[in-house]
């Protein structure tokens, strides 16, 4: 997958701009013009820049229920413990009060990330010198097992919300990137896997065209199977561009081989065009006998594989496109790539 590492990492670093909008404001320009060889650094520098801009606004902060032994009463008595310490002729109360605390989920999933950084061999020293002192702050919070966290079950509200980008780099260093030591120590693998790059890339190319090609509306809709039958599962498409009549349905996917070999013969991942043509069919019908054209295409990412897929087909009426997008080129021919695709289903 990887020709010039350095430009593909650059290249993740556009991806996440869009992927999380908060890195297209301001306070992280200096981070899009460093070089990074290795995609531990780039992680390592973002997190440094965004919890810096956090310390600023100050940790959040949420109440916690404690429970301690005291002398005075603090919040309410806590009677099975208060009993307990008079049977063993102890002068003081248990009480359980909330308190203010950093010391909550938010806070130790950031301190958790960067305490792996922190010791990996691939992390440059300016780096971690930047994070071990904003970690000064986070003293008062733990640190937690990784696979403990429920990331589903995490809200976001307007007090806590500029975490949101934090907690998703987060989520994508510590489920992409975590191994389990013999041992049962958790580090860093080298790079981040299949599953995790993928989510990426389909975010990234949805917000591309969000955001850069204002002429088609672009969504990641759902279409609803023509039949009555609520047995069946959601067709949840990746990327929908509409423009009137006119939609164009792309699944993007990320994989070390594009295709598929048998005895050195080269084919397309069945189930991959199975499901664009289903997509296709269904989101045509919805029309009905209204004038409409609906394409399908499956967008790739290239690898360094010597066949890359790139065809079109006409599929039972609608046209289905394969092709691959090259991560291993300067951005602006990524960009040029991605317009183009509009301009040809969109004249």
């Amino acid at each position: 997958m990887i020709k010039d590492k350095s430009i593909f990492i650059k290249n993740i670093y556009y991806m996440l701009s869009y992927a999380f909008t908060t890195l297209n404001q301001g306070g992280y320009e200096d981070i899009a013009t460093e070089e990074f060889e290795n995609i531990h650094n780039l992680f390592a520098a973002i997190l440094a820049k965004g919890i810096g801009r956090q310390l600023k606004q100050g940790l959040y902060r949420e109440y916690l229920n404690q429970k301690e032994t005291v002398t005075a009463v603090r919040g309410k008595i806590d009677m099975p413990g208060t009993i307990q310490n008079r049977l063993a002729r102890r002068q003081v109360l248990t009480c359980e009060y909330d308190e203010l605390s950093e010391n909550n989920l938010l806070n130790q999933i950031l301190k958790t990330t960067v305490m792996l950084l922190l010791r990996h061999v691939r992390v440059d020293q300016a780096y971690k010198s930047d994070l071990k002192k904003e970690m000064l702050f986070f003293s008062n919070v733990d640190t937690i097992d990784p696979s403990t966290i429920r990331w589903s079950a995490i809200r976001f509200q307007r007090n806590n919300n500029t975490y949101r980008m934090l907690i998703s780099l987060c989520q994508l260093i510590l489920e992409g990137m975590l191994l389990t030591t013999d041992s049962g120590e958790y580090r860093l693998a080298s790079f981040i896997d299949e599953q995790r790059m993928n989510r990426l890339y389909e975010k990234f190319i949805l917000e591309y065209y969000a955001k850069e090609c204002p002429q088609v509306t672009a969504t990641a809709s759902q279409i609803p199977w023509a039949l009555d039958d609520t047995m069946l599962p959601v067709m949840q498409s990746d990327i929908m561009l509409t423009q009137g009549s006119t939609v164009l349905i792309i699944d993007a996917k990320y994989y070390t081989h594009t295709t598929q070999a048998q005895y050195d013969v080269h084919t397309l991942h069945s189930g991959n065009l199975y499901q664009i043509f289903t997509y296709v069919k269904n989101k045509d019908t919805e029309f009905g006998d209204e004038p409409h054209r609906v394409s399908g295409m499956l967008l790739y990412a290239a690898t360094d594989e010597a066949i890359q897929p790139d065809n079109s087909y006409r599929m039972s009426g609608n046209q289905i496109s394969v092709k691959t997008l090259d991560l291993n080129q300067d951005f602006s021919e990524i960009a040029a790539q991605l317009k183009a695709i509009v301009d040809t289903h969109f004249e």
